[in-house]
């Protein structure tokens, strides 16, 4: 720091020059003066002490006005003293302090010293590591509160590859994975960075800044757009593969703005500010919409869409294109319906008019042999069951007898027939299950468990999960979590962390995991209890 010559002299110096450097020194730091005076106290004080011994409980006071240096000893007054350093008896004490009674604590002024070099030099690393303890405390309570703010800086050095960034009053770190590819950046450059964490850690605070994340994109165009500002537009959703292409979902509040007009602006002005900070990232600006359908054909842009089928049990959606639209629905290595399945939170599946319609004979031939072989039912009336969108055994049994009765062709005693036979085929599945899960050991105890069916059992048993404690000792992600969404086009993967929990193909939510996992652990707590009583 500027004041570092003079900081020596703090416990030497006249009044005026000990005020002086507290002063300059608090306004340089931007910390409070009094962080300053009681640094040069605290470092008087252990000098004091290793001239006096450091069993001496010795104290300093320097008035931050006058400049006024006190010292002096805190001694106990007791009846026979056993620590001459911090005890007094009551005929030396009543010299000191008439009145003096046994249990009380006095002062015992002691005179100036002066100090030599290597006492200076360590009141000096005192004074400086409180100053600067000051400081890493003031950086972190000024910016822990600005996560979320776009901030401006000069880039001072590049440490493998993380660029840091002086702030003014501190300095951030922009990582490798949160710069622009490919950006070039220079030591003097002036850069725009969103604050993305702010952490207080043993070397001070760490400011963590982006210029990749979705928020990065959304500020920008807040600062280039008064509309979204002002909040008559909202940015709904974002995605961003930096440095190449961008997708903003924006809508308005307003009916008589135009949200996409407004964020391009005139003849582009806005859109290239924001682009030209991005250093070059194409950004697709699409109207957002409640409609998940609509907006996931509006996400595709430029690609033409012919028609979009959404499941919503398993977030993912399935969108036929024509032939010739096929690549530019995927785009280049997937981007255009990667960053579409960002912006909407849904696994995209796509494929052509041709994939479609194969797709739709494979199952309705699939669906028809399953009613066939376990309703026994001829090729006809399985196939009818099917085209009225009958597409498993428990849909079957289980809904409304008047679906199946209003089919045409069909009658009440039929529908009663074959909801009695899809229901004797679900038991036989289920007796199946069962006898497979105990032919490999997995317990009965399991089989109580809430949610878990015997074909549940026999996927955890082949997994080498068959005791309660097996259960038990998973994490409800490993149990139900579902698997990751595969945006590439009738593409599967074997990697291990693609797969999901082991139940991911059962439909399971979360809550219902760790339910699961609660009832399995259960019989711990009860031995604890047992275990607790009987100690008792």
């Amino acid at each position: 720091m500027a004041t570092s010559p003079a900081a020596p002299g703090a416990v030497s110096a006249n009044k005026a020059e000990l005020i002086a450097i507290a002063d300059a020194v608090a306004r340089e730091k931007l910390i409070d003066k009094g962080i300053v005076i009681e640094a040069m106290e605290d470092a008087i004080q252990r000098a004091a002490r290793s001239r006096y011994g450091a069993e001496n409980d010795i104290r300093a006071k320097l008035d931050p006005v006058s400049g006024d240096l006190r010292l002096w000893r805190v001694v106990e007054v007791t009846g026979e003293v056993d620590d001459h350093f911090k005890q007094i008896g009551l005929k030396d004490a009543e010299k000191l302090q008439p009145g003096a009674a046994i249990g009380d604590f006095i002062v015992d002024p002691l005179p100036p010293i002066e100090f030599g070099r290597i006492a200076a030099q360590a009141a000096k690393q005192v004074i400086f590591q409180k100053v600067r303890d000051a400081e890493r405390e003031r950086q972190f309570e000024e910016f822990k509160d600005r996560a979320g703010e776009i901030i401006t800086g000069v880039v001072k050095r590049v440490e493998f590859g993380h660029v840091v960034v002086d702030l003014g009053r501190a300095e951030g770190v922009i990582r490798r994975d949160q710069q622009i590819p490919r950006e070039v950046v220079r030591v003097g450059d002036r850069t725009r960075s969103l604050i993305l964490n702010v952490r207080r850690e043993n070397r001070g605070p760490q400011i963590f800044l982006s210029r990749a994340h979705p928020d990065f994109m959304k500020k920008l165009f807040a600062q280039e757009v008064p509309e979204i500002y002002d909040g008559i537009i909202e940015i709904k959703a974002a995605a961003r593969d930096p440095g190449s292409r961008a997708k903003i979902g924006v809508i308005s509040h307003d009916s008589s703005i135009d949200p996409v007009g407004a964020c391009v602006g005139m003849k582009g002005s806005r859109v290239q500010a924001v682009v030209q900070e991005m250093q070059g990232e194409k950004i697709d600006i699409i109207p957002w919409s409640d409609d998940l359908a609509t907006f996931v054909v509006n996400a595709l842009q430029p690609a033409t869409v012919a028609r979009v089928v959404i499941d919503e049990e398993e977030s993912r959606i399935e969108v036929v294109v024509p032939d010739d639209q096929l690549s530019l629905a995927i785009g280049r290595r997937g981007q255009n319906v990667r960053l579409a399945s960002q912006l909407t939170g849904s696994a995209i599946d796509i494929m052509t008019e041709a994939d479609a319609s194969e797709k739709r004979q494979r199952e309705f031939v699939e669906r028809s042999e399953l009613f066939q072989n376990e309703l026994d039912v001829d090729e006809t009336l399985a196939q009818l069951l099917v085209a009225e969108g009958f597409g498993a055994l428990e849909e079957v049994a289980y809904v409304e007898a008047d679906e199946i009765a209003s089919i045409e062709g069909f009658d009440d005693d039929l529908a009663a027939e074959l909801q009695n036979r899809a229901r004797e085929a679900l038991d036989r599945r289920e007796e199946f299950a069962r006898e497979e899960r105990r032919t490999m050991g997995v317990e009965d105890a399991l089989a109580e468990m809430p949610y878990l069916t015997e074909a549940m059992l026999v996927t955890l048993g082949k997994a080498g999960i068959k005791t309660l404690d097996d259960l038990a000792d998973l994490a409800t992600d490993e149990l139900v979590q579902k698997k990751r969404p595969e945006q590439r086009r009738q593409r599967e993967t074997n990697r291990p962390e693609d797969k999901g929990g082991l139940l991911a193909d059962y439909g399971l939510s979360d809550e219902q995991g760790n339910e699961i996992i609660m009832a399995a652990r259960a019989h711990w707590f009860e031995e604890e209890d047992a275990v607790a009583e009987t100690s008792q």
